[in-house]
């Protein structure tokens, strides 16, 4: 069985690179005019319990959002990307007019498309009124599913980041959006990769959500990732903003909070974790909330506890500068590894926790008005 087993996977891993050839192919191609399509219902696979698919299952029909869902590939230093964008029913601009983006960016064993049935960011978008960015990663970049955003000793994680952006930048040309009003989220992989694209390129986002993640500085390989997932690594942030932080004159008198000589270039963060995850350690949501907050000049508030009718409660801690929240964590007691308050019946979600998708968009909505230092 060891041959044909083998024999299997390279096969699996040539059809895959074959896809991604042709991708950036297409996408290297002169644009065309883009006709749009009549808005396709989202489809994935129904869970017996967070975490595991069952076979052949369909989606409930609450599921599907009304809308467009517009395919696309991106090509970028780590080659093509594909993805998907969601735009609301009826989003037609008035002159002049742009709409805010966020970038969701899924976890391990997830799709672009697993990601919107679960957190119902596209019910809010539509409500809210504001694009939605899926992007996809390719089995042939890694056979999970995961964006590598532990891989920072190959380049591979800060390859991964510019294609991200370069999607980014794909979308604001084609589509109406405020490039003032960009934020980026993920879950699991794709919340470590959130924080490092941040970090990387501070200027471009307003906001950032880390939903069950690592700080992405903690790792840079696939066997430290394993050890920091399970929070048995010092918590680090990206060498970039370590110098930038070095650099920095931070200066504390009397008591009083360190200057924020860095909020010009960090956007604010969320972090939301369970305290019951078995496969990333709620340890480094504190952790790097903590660093974050450290390098914003911030510095913690009281501890409290919410808790909205028979949801999941959540130990709740803010970080200030100067009066503004610039770094919020929110650990939600008994919610394992899924997005919190998630679709219910579906992989990686729990539905008994605090609606996730509104504790994202009220925290980005919030920096829309807000002049930075």
């Amino acid at each position: 069985m060891a041959p044909r087993s083998r024999l299997f996977s390279l096969s699996a891993l040539t059809r895959a690179y074959q896809r991604n050839l042709k991708a950036l192919v297409r996408a290297t191609r002169p644009a065309r005019p883009v006709r749009r399509k009549a808005a396709v219902p989202l489809a994935a696979p129904v869970a017996a319990r967070a975490g595991a698919a069952a076979p052949g299952a369909r989606a409930p029909r609450s599921a599907a959002v009304r809308g467009e869902w517009l395919a696309g590939v991106a090509p970028g230093p780590a080659g093509a990307r594909r993805y998907h964008l969601y735009i609301p029913p009826g989003l037609a601009p008035r002159p002049g007019e742009r709409f805010p983006l966020l970038v969701m960016l899924h976890g391990c064993g997830q799709t672009g498309r697993d990601l919107a049935i679960a957190s119902r960011m596209n019910r809010l978008a539509a409500r809210e009124r504001f694009l939605v960015l899926y992007p996809e990663q390719e089995r042939v970049a890694n056979a999970h599913g995961c964006w590598n955003w532990f891989e920072r000793r190959s380049g591979k994680a800060q390859a991964e980041a510019a294609t991200l952006l370069a999607a980014v930048d794909k979308v604001a040309r084609r589509q109406p959006v405020d490039l003032a009003r960009v934020a980026v989220a993920g879950l699991s992989a794709g919340a470590s990769m959130a924080v490092l694209m941040a970090a990387l390129y501070p200027h471009r986002f307003c906001a950032v959500a880390m939903h069950s993640g690592v700080a992405p500085g903690t790792a840079e390989s696939a066997a430290t990732a394993i050890a920091a997932m399970h929070g048995r690594r010092e918590a680090q942030l990206p060498e970039p903003l370590q110098r930038r932080v070095a650099k920095a004159p931070a200066i504390v008198a009397g008591g009083a909070a360190p200057i924020p000589a860095l909020q010009p270039v960090l956007p604010p963060l969320l972090v939301l974790h369970g305290d019951a995850d078995g496969v990333v350690s709620v340890r480094n949501a504190a952790a790097t909330a903590v660093l974050w907050a450290q390098a914003l000049g911030a510095r913690a508030g009281a501890v409290r506890t919410l808790q909205r009718g028979q949801r999941h409660a959540m130990q709740v801690t803010e970080y200030k500068a100067r009066g503004r929240t610039v770094v919020a964590l929110r650990e939600v007691v008994g919610l394992a590894h899924a997005w919190s308050g998630g679709a219910a019946h579906q992989p990686y979600s729990d539905p008994a926790g605090p609606d996730a998708s509104a504790l994202v968009w009220a925290f980005v909505a919030r920096q829309f008005d807000r002049r930075r230092f």
